[in-house]
């Protein structure tokens, strides 16, 4: 298991914001599945959970031995303790059969808790989803807060709660402190490299084993990739593009694949949590499925190894403020829903968070000093959607926070999250 110290050098446990959650689930469901990329921290949150709670069994999939009981004997496997951790279950598809036969037998929550490299809902060579049985929580790279050992996510809640005029006074609060975005960026979120590792070579060094086990391993685990080569190119051109829009005609075009193996592609790294598609926000609920959406990746700093780039642009600032959003919407049980929204004629803002019945449009721009025209979108955005939405947020690299127009209120992202 590894080790996560706190900011002080103590060997203490940093907790998660998904935490309280999971033990909930755990007193009420007998199957809590949890899932994320690889290294998030899955194993060690799960642990440290038996460690704090009641006993439970803990067995890996990653263990060959494990694996291969799995396989052969996976009802014997699922009744070797009252409560079990499973970690890595999407290494043995077969084995949700039996833990579904096992739960139909007796529905006591708490029973199983199974994390997994992968969501297991997109993959086609999982049969059994546990419908009915269990709850599915995610677990996303540290946010900047947990890193400084805080379990803590941006304000979002606290801004849906408030009036706009008290919005200044909730973000002036607090004990932030300004932070560089681009080497928050350089660090990412996992927690070896972003914690653990002293400086950027080590990162990089630990970035390149990541992948090479990504690709030669999980990927094998997931589904037959022809070339990988070809794999690592495509994943290459979708890190130089956060913040565009899906266009699969134009990725194969670049790096020399089809239509068809690009989708297949892209639905293998969303599966495994490194590409984050980012829907578009229509008042009809069905364009939503149909417009294209953006495309981002879990984390900044393997985005920008895996881009062969070393200095961060705005677009992996909105990737950082992505981030703490996805954290905060998988730590809520009425989950908020994250998108994006253009217009015909160019108007665009980054992200809509929708989140009952209201709307937060917020825009993301790296200057330190922002102006009146990079609100536009925000204007547009609240006039056409009035009542409904909430001030706009425009989130910038400064320190000063203020009304910049009617209704769009300018803020230093560190005051956020």
């Amino acid at each position: 298991m590894i080790i996560i110290h706190t900011m002080n050098g103590s060997p203490d446990f940093l907790p998660r914001v998904v935490a309280p959650l999971l033990a909930r689930a755990l007193q009420s469901f007998p199957v809590v599945v949890l899932t994320g990329s690889r290294q998030t921290g899955k194993s060690t949150l799960v642990r440290h959970l038996a460690e704090t709670g009641p006993p439970r069994r803990y067995l890996t999939l990653d263990d060959l031995e494990i694996l291969d009981r799995s396989r052969l004997a996976p009802d014997a496997l699922v009744r070797s303790a009252d409560r079990l951790t499973l970690d890595e279950v999407q290494r043995s598809p077969d084995l949700l059969l039996a833990v579904k036969r096992s739960v139909d037998e007796n529905r006591q929550p708490g029973r199983f808790l199974l994390t997994g490299s992968a969501n297991l809902l997109l993959l086609e060579k999982i049969a059994e989803s546990l419908a009915g049985r269990a709850v599915y929580l995610t677990l996303w790279p540290f946010t900047r807060g947990e890193l400084a050992g805080k379990a803590s996510h941006g304000k979002w809640a606290e801004l849906f709660a408030a009036e706009g005029a008290d919005w200044p006074e909730i973000l002036a609060a607090g004990e932030a402190e300004p932070d560089d975005w681009r080497q928050l960026c350089r660090r990412g979120g996992y927690p070896i490299p972003s914690h653990l590792l002293p400086d950027d070579e080590a990162r990089t060094l630990w970035l390149a084993g990541y992948t090479q086990t990504y690709l030669e391993r999980d990927l094998r685990d997931l589904a037959a990739v022809g070339s990988l080569v070809d794999f690592r190119r495509l994943m290459r051109a979708i890190c130089l593009r956060i913040g565009n829009l899906v266009d699969q005609t134009g990725l194969g075009r670049d790096v020399g694949l089809s239509q068809p193996t690009v989708h297949r592609h892209l639905q293998l790294l969303e599966a495994s949590y490194q590409l984050v598609r980012l829907p578009a926000f229509a008042v009809n609920r069905t364009k939503r499925l149909i417009k294209t959406p953006k495309m981002y990746w879990c984390d900044t700093a393997l985005a920008l190894h895996l881009a062969g780039e070393t200095e961060p642009r705005g677009a992996h600032l909105e990737n950082l403020v992505l981030n703490d959003l996805l954290v905060w919407k998988h730590s809520q049980i009425e989950q908020p829903e994250l998108l994006y929204w253009r217009t015909s004629t160019g108007e665009e803002v980054d992200f809509v968070v929708e989140w009952r019945g209201r709307l937060l449009p917020v825009e993301v721009k790296s200057t330190r000093r922002p102006r009146v025209a990079d609100a536009r979108g925000l204007q547009v955005f609240r006039q056409e959607y009035g009542d409904q939405s909430l001030p706009g947020l425009l989130l910038h690299d400064g320190e000063e926070i203020g009304f910049i127009a009617e209704g769009i209120l300018a803020v230093p992202w560190w005051r956020v999250f």
